[in-house]
């Protein structure tokens, strides 16, 4: 397979985190046979942990594989924000990494508490069962001062510190809020110094299953993955020494890049020399090996290419929809009736990045082959950035540091008093010009701190959107909404960003 579709494979690599959400799904869910799930998660603890990503295939909720997640998606947007946008993505891709990053806030409900784990992955793997109809363990697992896990606590704070980065134009707010937490989590991840699995036990068997599973892949993640950290941390750290920004840290960070050289270097098979030339071309042959350029001609991202894994080892993937047929599947009868089936999923999971071939290409697209067919978060996570990068062809090719993300506008200024009902407050209104030559198809608003009727919009959840009776808006042309901020209800301003492609 030669010229794939970058673009393409990038919008699928960031739905698949749409089937993979737990708790109550959103009004714009686009991954339709999924439903809410997870609803009690964290009841018995006192705690409200419903919602962030079940990691793979089963309907645990790890902690450490999600927050690594959402480092690297994070980066991925703070690196190549700008080529997202221009794939159409990026608001996708925001959506994705709040979702988790409102999960972790939940998890982290006091400055030395971290909850690390939600279910059992002993009873979960005893049962198949799509997530609407779980009926294992829910219990929630922590970490405090007295079990201590630095390793969970540190990641969790990169995750934290990388998405307040992302949102610092976007939402202030939430970002500060994003930054506090982080800094909360790093001292604790310090001053309580210990490894996760030693205090959360339950969670030691899973990281053996899950390490066999990458190990007999050909993209085993050894160097670099949400347990091995040296070369991410090597690399930053030289980006900002190639940009002159090392002070009086220089011969520390000399240090750092010399280690990300020999990393980079390793990957490329060359010396220092050819590197720099090397890299984007080697990179490239990886991920177009992954997307079918291979020996077996097969696509291992699931919906892109004509050929790619039908059996994924995926409870939700594997079992039919509950909107299709609502009928209960019970643990045990999971495993009769749909994982035996020798059948192709009823429900397709786009864009998941499957366990993949073994060293010598051998494949076997069987739903009981779990090192080979489960996908995983931090199977896609990584290849955001790349994906983007690749889609947007030659520019950015010497970014060094993180480039600004796409900037925001103020919606709203210099707003008329007005009056209603004997109520106070101000008039803004507000005029969007599509002023590019394409046609406008999607527009996002978000309004924190909104106190006081919008006219003009629809709204759904958080967001405002088209109003119903247009569906697109054409090069050229504007649309106007009215927003009225009563300052009798609330003296304090509100904040508005648009998002749209």
């Amino acid at each position: 397979m030669a010229g794939h579709d970058y673009g393409q494979a990038l919008t699928k690599s960031i739905l698949f985190f749409e089937a993979q959400r737990s708790g109550y799904l959103p009004s714009n869910q686009r991954v339709q046979w999924r439903g809410n799930s997870g609803l009690s998660d964290g009841k018995i603890s006192g705690v409200d942990l419903v919602g962030g990503y079940y990691d793979a295939g089963d309907n645990v909720k790890f902690g450490l594989p999600m927050a690594f997640t959402i480092t690297m998606m994070s980066w991925s947007i703070i690196e190549y924000g700008g080529q997202i946008g221009n794939s159409g993505e990026l608001e996708n891709a925001l959506d994705a990494v709040k979702w988790g990053t409102d999960y972790l806030i939940k998890a982290h409900p006091q400055p030395y508490v971290l909850y690390g784990e939600v279910g059992d992955g002993n009873t979960d793997h005893y049962c198949w069962q799509r997530p609407e109809d779980m009926t294992t363990s829910r219990a929630a697992y922590k970490i405090d001062p007295s079990h201590p896990g630095s390793d969970l606590a540190g990641e969790t704070a990169a995750a934290m510190a990388a998405a307040s980065i992302v949102f610092r134009q976007y939402d202030p707010s939430y970002s500060a809020e994003l930054l506090k937490h982080a800094s909360q989590l790093f001292e604790f991840a310090d001053k309580y110094r210990g490894k996760y699995d030693g205090s959360i036990t339950i969670a030691q068997k899973v990281q053996v299953y899950n390490g066999e599973a990458l190990g007999g892949t050909g993209w085993a993640m050894t160097e670099f993955g949400w347990d091995v950290k040296y070369p991410g941390v090597q690399t930053l750290v030289a980006k900002f020494l190639m940009a002159g920004k090392g002070g009086k840290y220089t011969p520390v960070f000399e240090k750092y890049q010399e280690k990300a050289e020999f990393f980079m270097c390793s990957c490329l098979g060359k010396g220092t020399s050819n590197a720099k030339n090397s890299r984007r071309a080697h990179f490239q042959t990886k991920v177009d090996y992954i997307l079918g350029d291979n020996p077996r001609a097969t696509s291992y991202m699931v919906g892109y290419g004509k050929t790619y894994p039908q059996q994924v080892h995926h409870r939700g993937s594997s079992i039919v929809s509950y909107k299709v047929d609502p009928s209960f599947v019970s643990c045990r009868g999971g495993y009769a009736t749909w994982f035996n089936r020798e059948a192709s999923d009823p429900n397709l999971l786009t864009g998941a990045i499957v366990g993949g071939p073994d060293g010598y290409d051998n494949f076997a697209d069987q739903r009981d082959n779990y090192e080979q067919t489960e996908p995983a978060t931090y199977n896609n996570a990584p290849l955001v950035g790349i994906l983007a990068r690749l889609h947007s062809g030659h520019s950015g090719y010497n970014q060094l540091l993180p480039v600004e993300l796409p900037g925001v506008k103020p919606v709203a200024a210099n707003p008329k008093p007005a009056e209603k009902g004997g109520e106070s407050g101000f008039r803004y209104s507000t005029t969007v010009s599509n002023k590019s030559t394409k046609k406008l198809k999607n527009l996002k608003l978000y309004i924190s701190k909104l106190y006081g009727p919008l006219w003009g919009l629809t709204k759904s959840g958080d967001y405002y959107f088209f109003p119903a009776w247009i569906h697109s808006l054409a090069a050229g042309k504007s649309i106007e909404f009215v927003y009225i901020h009563s300052v009798l209800k609330q003296r304090s301003q509100y904040q508005a960003t648009l998002l749209y492609r």
